[in-house]
């Protein structure tokens, strides 16, 4: 949102310098003036240009991370009955987990993804967020879970997929 402001204003600002440069060139004013003018100009659609292109190469990085992340029905097709349902009941346990932490959704939805590998700019940017609030979420999921960070959260989960104890064999652990 602040990058389309910062192009809009660029946009103007390239307009009103051709219009104020074109009547500038009927007044015979020095040189000096006009070459200052055509250089902010210039520079002006420079910068909007970039800040464009800019724009248009996050946007496409967001939407090939977000269909890298989107759920491919393919891929679990592929998987055979128990490792379907292993992942399901593993998906059970993670929102049990995070229910039982007093998550809220967005905390949920922020845990998920950390969990999936996303660093908290790639979080923000895929729930239109500011990274200093998925840092804030982050804060509160480590505080709620009594976890350390982001490698003991991903710890906790995988430990209890890897881990399948014989009876009683998890509580001596």
């Amino acid at each position: 949102m602040k990058d389309l402001l910062i192009a809009a204003l660029l946009a103007a600002i390239v307009v009103l310098k051709a219009l104020d440069l074109r009547a500038d060139m009927t007044e015979n004013l020095p040189a000096s003036h006009l070459a200052q003018e055509w250089a902010l100009l210039v520079l002006s659609l420079i910068g909007f240009i970039y800040l464009v292109i800019e724009m248009r190469r996050r946007t496409r990085a967001l939407e090939r991370l977000k269909q890298s992340l989107s759920f491919n029905q393919e891929r679990v097709d592929s998987l055979g009955a128990e490792l379907r349902a292993a992942r399901a009941e593993h998906g059970k346990a993670v929102r049990r987990e995070f229910q039982a932490w007093k998550l809220t959704e967005s905390e949920q939805q922020v845990a998920m993804l950390m969990l999936k590998g996303l660093s908290l700019k790639e979080v923000a940017a895929i729930r239109d967020t500011r990274e200093k609030t998925v840092r804030q979420q982050a804060s509160n999921i480590y505080a709620k879970s009594g976890i350390d960070g982001r490698h003991a959260l991903a710890a906790w989960f995988l430990e209890d997929f890897l881990f399948v104890p014989a009876t009683g064999e998890r509580d001596a652990a």
